[in-house]
């Protein structure tokens, strides 16, 4: 499948949502624009394997400060990806991986009741405390140490606001595009207190419900690591066909010979597996996916 097709067939499955302003308070009847229109005027070149690629390329450089940038005021947000009103053609999407924001929210602000569908949307904080509500009846806070997942599906509202008046929130915030449409809307989050490790690579994510984690609905895995200085590790593509987004939260790392830093990102695929050195400081998250939308 060529990079204009894949992103055809993405925003066919139903990318819907945008960054609103603090005070947006959407209702059910709110028409939003066609997501599919506005992100078709983008398509270009995306890093994905194909026919011309899969023996020359296998990896992607982004470094942090090559990201996209806006800051609303009471939103600072940082895009590894295009997003809203960042656009390069170059930075669409990794794989099935189609959204990664860094946002920092300002103290009481947030983003308002709003809609979205036929997507897989997962909140990593990083500090502070965020405060989630959605048409599922959920109401839930969540924190550094946890993870959320929601999967839209046939459609959700939901808003979510820094709890604290007086110190900013910081999250990402990842979207994912799901292995089939208008599922059953699904919420989970929890706590990574009783699972994190030192020094090596634990799961938050996968495909399935039994698993450790939370599940989302794509053949997808994430990991969150901490380690010491000059340990080594390696990692094992879980899937063929899958590719590996690392972002670097925190220090340095060395994947796959690649020397990063502090959030940047490194996309590889087209590997059975690949090193890790951690240099100082080092905390590190894995996105495993599928590099084609099934």
């Amino acid at each position: 499948m060529d990079r204009k097709n894949f992103i055809k067939k993405s925003l066919l499955a139903g990318l819907a949502g945008t960054v609103l302003p603090a005070s947006t308070k959407a209702t059910e009847a709110t028409k939003t624009t066609s997501t599919y229109d506005k992100l078709m005027e983008q398509v270009g070149f995306n890093h994905l394997p194909n026919q011309e690629e899969v023996t020359t390329m296998n990896t992607v450089l982004h470094k942090a400060n090559t990201r996209g940038h806006a800051n609303h005021g009471w939103l600072d947000s940082h895009h590894s990806f295009s997003f809203a009103n960042y656009r390069n053609p170059e930075r669409m999407h990794f794989g099935v991986l189609r959204v990664l924001n860094d946002d920092v929210v300002a103290g009481g602000k947030g983003f308002g009741r709003h809609p979205h569908d036929n997507m897989e949307i997962i909140s990593i904080p990083l500090e502070g405390d965020l405060e989630h509500q959605d048409s599922m009846g959920n109401v839930a806070v969540i924190k550094e140490g946890d993870v959320q997942a929601m999967s839209a599906g046939t459609g959700i509202y939901h808003s979510e606001y820094n709890k604290n008046k007086d110190k900013a929130v910081r999250f990402l915030q990842i979207w994912v595009f799901p292995k089939s449409r208008s599922i059953t809307p699904n919420y989970t989050q929890i706590s990574l207190k009783e699972i994190e490790k030192q020094n090596e690579f634990y799961q938050v994510l996968s495909p399935s419900k039994e698993d450790q984690g939370v599940s989302i609905h794509q053949d997808a895995w994430f990991h969150l690591g901490k380690f010491d200085k000059e340990t080594a590790t390696n990692y094992r593509i879980k899937q063929a066909g899958n590719g590996v987004y690392a972002f670097i939260l925190e220090g340095t790392a060395t994947i796959a010979g690649q020397a990063l830093e502090k959030r940047d990102g490194f996309g590889i695929w087209n590997v059975n597996d690949f090193d890790i050195k951690a240099g100082k400081d080092s905390r590190v998250l894995l996105m495993e996916v599928p590099m084609q939308l099934s």
